[in-house]
Order: C-alpha cells, then structure tokens, then sequence
C-alpha cells in the first residue's frame, strides 16, 4: 500500500465532544467544542480551543472559570444545538431542559446531565494567530456517576458512554484492546 502526502488539516482523531458550560453576572451558556485536549497531568490542565467570536470566550475570559462537561448519546441533541446556536439569543440551559448544578470549585454551572463534568479554573490564554485562541483550564475538581467509575475509582468511558467527533461523525467509545500500567 502507497504513501501520499494531502493538505495539512486538524486530523487527530477521535477528538472528544465536550460541552463547556459557563457564566459571568447573570449570563450563562453552553459551547460545543472538539478542539479540546489534556495539556498537562500535574497540575491537571485542559486546552480549548475556542473562537473569539463565540459568545462563550467572552464569559469564559471575565469569569475566570468554565466547566468541561462530557456527554453520552442522550446529550447529542444538546451538543448538536450548543454548537450551532448562540448563547447570545437563548439560554442553552432552558431551551434544552438541562439542569445547571453547581459545583464545589467553581461557580459556573455544571450540567447535571452529564457523566463526566470538569471544574476548571482559568490559567491563561494563548491568543494564535488563525481562527482560535487556546485556554488552559486547571481541572480543580471532578464530577462522575457512581455507576461509570471502575474498581479504582476512574472514569471507563466505555460505560460513560462518553461521545467523539471525527470525520463529521459523533462516536461512542470503541471496542476495548487491552490494558497496560505504565
């Protein structure tokens, strides 16, 4: 089988699907974003990549603080409406009947709905050249149904359901291989 060389593109995948929920003063909202990953272990810290214009950035950027929410197959329709509709015109929480829970760390609402939610306090942000500019959240807290965890306290996301993106596609997790300790 051939080699060929194709256009530089955002091509690792999966990418996860997350919702990131946040506010500041008396606005809220929820952004759907796949350009996020785990930049560093100790201290825990996530990046996003987030728009300038997106209505989130500007709520994210004031408040300090953002929730990191993963959803299962019953939150596509919210991860679906949170990336195409603006937070400007509706309140993400109320048109999708998602309970906003508050966390222990952080004030922005987390969404009860989720599996998996992440209490994240606001680093830094590194503003790009291009259309994104990256936020680097410390993970101060994390929340989980019981249920999803394994017999050492951690996330399966095969059981969590957790969702990706690739390809224009939303995915579950796969078929497990195998483990290893590092």
């Amino acid at each position: 089988m051939g080699k060929t060389y194709i256009n530089p593109q955002p091509i690792l995948l999966p990418l996860p699907a997350v919702l990131a929920s946040c506010a500041h003063e008396e606005r809220r909202s929820i952004i759907t974003l796949a350009w996020a990953g785990i930049v560093s272990s100790m201290p825990p810290r996530i990046g996003l990549g987030i728009r300038p214009q997106r209505f989130s950035y500007n709520l994210i950027a004031a408040s300090g603080e953002f929730a990191v929410n993963l959803p299962d197959k019953n939150l596509m329709e919210a991860v679906h409406i949170c990336g195409s509709k603006s937070g400007r015109e509706i309140d993400k929480f109320n048109e999708l009947n998602l309970t906003p829970v508050r966390g222990q760390e952080i004030t922005a609402p987390l969404i009860g709905e989720a599996p998996v939610s992440l209490e994240c306090k606001l680093d830094r942000i590194i503003e790009m050249d291009g259309s994104h500019h990256l936020f680097i959240g410390e993970i101060v807290k994390v929340r989980a149904d019981e249920d999803i965890l394994d017999e050492e306290g951690k996330v399966d996301p095969v059981r969590a359901g957790i969702i990706t993106f690739g390809g224009g596609n939303y995915w579950n997790w796969g078929t497990h291989l195998e483990s290893r300790k590092p």
